[in-house]
């Protein structure tokens, strides 16, 4: 078994009683993270968390201090921290914004300083409540406590955050959407170039966006060092990261590993994490970082749990999303439902995911219900051609942004590996996975 006894930086106060008060959070040292940032300059704080290589923890991993660094001279300059949690089976970031608000706001305003933004904006996804509420609570809070507003910790440095609910569009999560929906308008993705946020972001201003996860990282940075960060993980994966396991396991929910360290089978299969396939049954297949990623098998257990190690065997990392399906699991059904959320989620702008989505969504529907033709395994490869040339990983665009080429990988994936299954739904005219040949705890997926 692999798995470390590294720290755990950012979920370490989850399950602490009353965890999301400030009186909790000053017990564990809160707010000294930031103390420490204000006695240095912002260019310190930014070198450090180089030093760190913090990669983006929303998806598409890019240095967190590499895109401080492409902020275009001008002000005044904007910080979003993306908290639209929006893709199917991933819910770390939930799960840090009700537990743990205030390493958010503490880190936002470390990343705020170092950035010399204006103004922050906490971007949550309307769907969260229960988090809205204990995020707004702890604004408030941090306000009277002084860590927020005019002269902050006595430091002379002042800025004001705003808490912004989503209304449910996951088209949102996408950072130039979400700029498009906190300027008052639909969230549609804008065409970059020009329109990178760092150049040209909120209100025509360059702007920050970064994860909740990734800046809940910088308290601990701050205190521990960059060098300490980095000496977690392996090549490009450095410190740890927050994997939401679900589907067919024992013990699935949100657990904190160091990069590089474990495996996929540590992850399913250790007693103290996933605790195995539940009733002991196979794995058949996972979804290692979201359900926009292409799935793997059980030959890829071993595969370390680092993007770049991920990225080796054609998939992502991703958001840190796995999702175990077991033996009993039909691929059909769920490509199907992959598939039908995205083409519900597409905002419309481009034909390839609007119409594509579509017809890709309709024609695994017809194979599920038993109605498909064995030219349909042809013509659904052919449209998730037309939607994402090629069909490979890392995907090639005919869209403004990654949701259309989010639509194919379930379904090229699941013919891919379990062709003969699509051919006994064609064939016999019927799911070989009715829910009533199951156990009863085995769900289809």
């Amino acid at each position: 078994m692999t798995v470390t006894d590294a720290p755990r930086i950012v979920t370490r106060r989850l399950g602490r009683p009353q965890s999301w008060t400030l009186a909790s959070y000053l017990e564990d040292g809160g707010y000294d993270g930031l103390r420490k940032a204000l006695s240095m300059s912002p260019e310190e704080v930014h070198d450090a968390v180089n030093v760190a290589n913090i990669l983006g923890r929303g998806g598409a991993g890019f240095e967190a201090g590499r895109k401080w660094g492409m902020l275009a001279k001008s002000t005044p300059v904007y910080l979003a921290i993306n908290g639209d949690e929006s893709e199917p089976a991933t819910f770390k970031d939930h799960a840090l914004i009700e537990a743990d608000p205030h390493q958010l706001i503490e880190g936002a305003l470390i990343c705020a300083y170092a950035v010399r933004a204006d103004q922050v904006f906490l971007y949550v996804r309307g769907e969260f409540p229960l988090g809205i509420e204990r995020l707004q609570a702890a604004l408030n809070e941090a306000y009277a406590y002084g860590a927020v507003g005019r002269d902050i910790l006595g430091s002379g440095w002042s800025i004001d955050i705003v808490v912004h609910p989503g209304a449910g569009a996951y088209i949102c999560g996408e950072e130039t959407a979400l700029l498009e929906s906190l300027e008052g308008k639909r969230g549609y993705p804008r065409i970059k170039p020009p329109f990178f946020p760092a150049a040209v972001g909120l209100y025509g201003a360059p702007t920050i966006v970064n994860n909740v996860e990734t800046v809940s990282n910088l308290p601990w940075v701050m205190l521990n060092g960059g060098d300490a960060f980095a000496a977690l993980g392996e090549g490009r994966s450095k410190g740890t990261k927050v994997l939401a396991l679900s589907g067919h396991v024992k013990r699935p929910g949100n657990y904190e590993l160091e990069f590089a360290k474990a495996s996929f089978r540590d992850l399913i299969y250790d007693p103290a994490l996933g605790g195995g396939i539940r009733e002991d049954r196979e794995l058949k297949a996972f979804i290692p970082g979201g359900v926009s990623s292409p799935w793997l098998g059980p030959d890829h257990l071993d595969v370390l749990l680092a993007n770049e190690k991920i990225a080796e065997v054609g998939t992502m990392a991703g958001s840190g999303a796995v999702t175990v399906m077991d033996e009993g699991t039909c691929v059909v059904r769920a490509a199907w439902r992959i598939v039908r959320f995205f083409h519900r989620e597409s905002c419309g702008q481009c034909t390839p995911c609007r119409e594509g989505g579509g017809w890709v969504e309709k024609i695994l529907q017809r194979i599920e219900n038993g109605q498909g033709r064995e030219t349909d395994l042809e013509l659904l490869l052919d449209v998730c051609d037309n939607i994402s040339p090629g069909v490979t990983w890392p995907p090639a665009q005919t869209t403004i942004c990654v949701l259309g080429p989010s639509i194919p990988p379930a379904p090229a994936a699941a013919i891919k590996m379990f062709r003969d299954e699509f051919l006994i739904h064609i064939r016999e005219g019927r799911c070989p996975f009715p829910p009533d040949r199951l156990p009863r705890s085995v769900t289809r997926v």
